[in-house]
């Protein structure tokens, strides 16, 4: 079961986001930030396929897997199916996306998410420009495959 967190401890007033541009720190791959109690490291994301690679080119962006009360969680970025996805180990929960053409499809997800094994997927950014939706529902009976691995389907766009 996913343990809450107690959202205040992570919230900010405007007032206290003045200056926030000075302590802002672009991350390359594979580099990690530590906040405290909190680390964030930069996992490529990118494009394998020819018909996808003009969208996301390996360095121009990240996916994260952040690190916090005890809890590993990944971030893909919009990014294929990638070596350094299939790679991850112990992973709590994942937030994966799936959005053609810019992203992958369906399967991708699922065959990637069966190799790196979160404990918790989260299907997200599955909405494409024109408005059709990837069907997380046929990711969810692909990842089924591993009972333990657990899909959580929200409605991301009601």
């Amino acid at each position: 079961k996913l343990k809450k967190i107690n959202r205040s401890r992570w919230s900010k007033k405007p007032k206290e986001l003045k200056g926030l541009k000075e302590e802002v720190e672009i991350l390359g791959n594979g580099r990690t930030v530590y906040f405290g109690a909190i680390d964030i490291k930069a996992i490529p994301m990118y494009n394998l396929t020819s018909e996808r690679a003009r969208f996301h080119t390996k360095g121009r962006g990240n996916g994260y897997v952040i690190n916090f009360d005890g809890l590993r969680v990944y971030i893909s970025g919009d990014t294929e199916d990638i070596p350094e996805m299939r790679q991850l180990e112990n992973i709590d929960v994942a937030f994966v996306c799936m959005n053609t053409p810019y992203t992958m499809e369906v399967e991708q997800a699922a065959s990637a998410v069966l190799e790196f094994k979160p404990q918790h997927v989260i299907p997200f950014h599955y909405r494409s420009r024109d408005g059709t939706l990837s069907d997380v529902k046929k990711f969810g009976e692909l990842v089924a495959e591993d009972p333990d691995i657990k899909v959580h389907l929200l409605n991301w766009y009601p």
